[in-house]
């Protein structure tokens, strides 16, 4: 089915998203100039479960940080090629930001072994990169970074997900099927919009076309799904994440304020809200103790304890010099209901 869907999102007051702990991320061992590691995570954009860690991207560096909860101070780096100008961080500063690989969204699945799956964003052509790590059982890691060109052309050319500029934000694996989310806060092209939206793709079909591009082809997206997420504090908020709970998908929005998709702007906080199959989806805004909006984006998203509805959060403070942190948040309200 490739008809578009549109659904509208609200805000429910009876619903609430509470960090009730947050720590700064920093790799074990700190900045290592050989391999242009810093020491901090920089720029938080999406976390995984991989054998008990959460294996975490990054947008602007060439790192995959696994983080054992307990001891947030001490990520391992797991590190990826770098860049074609030798590079492993990237950004304006450095002047070779249009080089990143933007990594924005995660996944884990198993096939025969754990399977790390981290997606580009696709809003460059740099950005049009899969990243596939195998061999976690044993330690021995192996790393592939796959062009994807035709696999991006065909979510580009659907304009039902991608509207005026695709932006992938969000990954996960439904049974065999792979839902992206597209965050609308791209700059409009003629009469196409941006658009926060939704599609699937057979997620056997796209490994197959990954591992063999030449003799698979890329499979085209199905079921779009538009979404009015509505604002916080006047400013419309777009998808940054999402992952399964039960049989609904919760998800993190964030209030930015940018030109496009290239260019970060003013953040005046995030959300978590959920989707399910039937009935309104509905959303709340992350906030301190004090109830007060936290101001940083939220990128990322896994449940730390479904029972106890709680998430661990990843939040990206938009300063390379600052460490991403994780935060522990608390549901509460009907979330279940």
């Amino acid at each position: 089915m490739n008809g578009n869907l549109v659904r509208t999102v609200t805000r429910d007051p009876a619903l609430s998203a509470r960090v009730i702990d947050r720590a700064p991320l920093y790799f074990s061992g700190g900045a290592d100039a050989l391999t242009d590691r810093p020491a901090h995570v920089r720029a938080g954009s999406g976390l995984a479960r991989v054998l008990g860690a959460l294996a975490l991207v990054q947008d602007d560096s060439n790192f995959i940080a696994l983080v054992d909860p307990t001891a947030p101070q001490a990520a391992r780096a797991v590190i990826l090629p770098p860049g074609p100008d030798g590079r492993r961080q990237f950004g304006d500063a450095i002047g070779n930001k249009h080089l990143k690989l933007d990594l924005e969204a995660c996944f884990a699945t198993e096939t025969t072994e754990p399977l790390f799956v981290a997606l580009g964003s696709g809003a460059t052509p740099a950005r049009e990169t899969v990243v596939l790590i195998s061999g976690w059982a044993t330690g021995a890691l192996d790393t592939r970074v796959i062009p994807a060109p035709d696999l991006y052309g065909q979510l580009r050319a659907a304009t039902g997900f991608a509207g005026s500029e695709l932006n992938i934000e969000g990954a996960l694996l439904l049974g065999p099927t792979l839902r992206l989310f597209s965050r609308g806060n791209g700059a409009a092209r003629g009469a196409l919009q941006p658009l926060n939206a939704t599609c699937d793709l057979p997620w056997p079909d796209v490994l197959a076309h990954l591992e063999h591009p030449a003799v698979r082809p890329a499979p085209e997206p199905t079921r779009f799904t538009k979404y009015f997420l509505g604002a916080l504090a006047g400013v419309p908020l777009g998808f940054t994440d999402a992952t399964a709970w039960g049989h609904r998908v919760l998800f993190t929005a964030s209030a930015e304020n940018s030109p496009d998709t290239v260019r970060d702007g003013h953040v005046s906080g995030s959300v978590i809200g959920f989707i399910d199959p039937t009935g309104t989806p509905r959303w709340a805004p992350i906030t301190d103790a004090a109830g007060v909006h936290v101001p940083e984006k939220a990128e990322g998203l896994l449940m730390a304890d479904a029972d106890a509805a709680e998430l661990w959060v990843v939040a990206d403070v938009d300063d390379e010099t600052r460490p991403s942190e994780l935060w522990r948040v608390r549901l509460r309200g009907p979330w279940r209901d």
